[in-house]
């Protein structure tokens, strides 16, 4: 009878410890609970502090702190801290920053336990995002990039999207060499339809760093279609075309260009050029006559009137328009570069057409020279 009370005595102790320790578990839980209303309310960090005290109560029992309520408020504190108290003032753990706590605290609670908690869980989500972004910025200015796109990438995932996010994203991989990623990033801003002229250039440089050249271009050329008024595009446009020697193509947009800089000895240069090559004579001449009004001692554009008048000449040689301004250019090209070959080839042309042996056997003699 003595050993069966005995058992009684022990089996009610343990209740009664199972009790306050249930008790003592509640209690803590009310009073983090009021604690965190108390800074809803007010704003003031210290409340974070005391719920955050009283919660570390609970988490000293294994039972209380595997409670999905418990982590669903703890996760609201923490990330509220993380949030609130930039300077960190409140101590939570000694090797670990709240943000990672509150991400931490979030994988204690399974998927179907979080959809009881949807207003919760958004509060934590914003609290979050709002604080890695803080923590991804201060990465930037201490050029840590890889840090920066860790953190935004975890934004990311907390689908507290948005155009910064994914811009930075898109910036961050391009730095750190996550071509492919960054590809993606800007490629998803292009498709939301809010890019920028610039993200559009940026895209197309991207591209030409992978070799990409098509895909830059038409990456311009949709950028053209949407910003018509950005110089930028233009002038970029007007110089992949040059590149790519598609001169048929830089006709109709170089008179907008020139419209930004009317006096750019190398545009005006390129249009008489482009509109030489898409045959467009007349138009070409203008343009070279441009470039000689605003440097008289321009060889290519010099060089290029020559050779357009010569080519009439020697089509025609009863032309004596066509003969005198050949001789004029080519002459003036000759001063310019005296021993430039292609100016030198073309006197020899003009002379023999022109029947002058004297002038034809002293440029041959100075070909003969150059070429041995």
């Amino acid at each position: 009878m003595k050993n069966k009370n005995n058992l009684l005595k022990g089996a009610l102790a343990s209740l009664f410890v199972l009790f306050s320790l249930a008790s003592f578990g509640q209690s803590a839980y009310k009073e983090a609970s009021n604690a965190f209303a108390l800074y809803t309310q007010t704003g003031q960090v210290k409340n974070l502090d005391n719920a955050m005290k009283q919660l570390g109560n609970i988490y000293k029992t294994k039972r209380d702190s595997s409670k999905t309520k418990v982590n669903v408020l703890r996760a609201m504190v923490l990330s509220s801290i993380a949030y609130a108290d930039s300077s960190r003032t409140i101590k939570t753990n000694i090797n670990k920053d709240p943000i990672d706590l509150t991400i931490q605290t979030l994988d204690l609670i399974s998927s179907k336990d979080k959809e009881g908690y949807p207003g919760e869980l958004d509060y934590v989500k914003q609290n979050l995002a709002a604080a890695l972004i803080t923590r991804a910025n201060k990465s930037l200015k201490d050029s840590k990039f890889d840090a920066a796109y860790q953190d935004f990438t975890k934004v990311n995932e907390l689908n507290a999207k948005s155009e910064d996010v994914t811009y930075n994203l898109a910036l961050l991989a391009s730095k750190t060499g996550k071509l492919k990623e960054s590809v993606n990033f800007y490629k998803s801003i292009i498709d939301s339809d809010k890019a920028t002229a610039n993200q559009y250039i940026e895209l197309a440089n991207l591209y030409d760093k992978q070799g990409e050249k098509q895909l830059a271009l038409s990456t311009l050329e949709t950028a053209r279609t949407k910003f018509q008024d950005d110089k930028a595009i233009l002038f970029l446009l007007i110089d992949k075309y040059s590149k790519n020697k598609a001169y048929d193509a830089i006709v109709p947009l170089i008179g907008s260009a020139l419209k930004y800089e009317p006096e750019n000895v190398e545009l005006n240069y390129l249009a008489g050029y482009a509109n030489e090559n898409a045959n467009q004579i007349p138009i070409a001449k203008t343009y070279y006559e441009k470039v000689l009004e605003l440097e008289a001692n321009n060889f290519e554009a010099n060089l290029a009137l020559g050779l357009i008048y010569l080519k009439d000449y020697l089509a025609d040689s009863e032309n004596q328009e066509a003969q005198y301004h050949a001789q004029s250019y080519l002459l003036k090209a000759n001063e310019i570069k005296p021993y430039e070959i292609n100016a030198l080839k073309s006197l020899a042309m003009y002379y023999e057409k022109a029947n002058d042996a004297t002038q034809l056997d002293r440029v041959n003699m100075l070909l003969n020279q150059l070429s041995n």
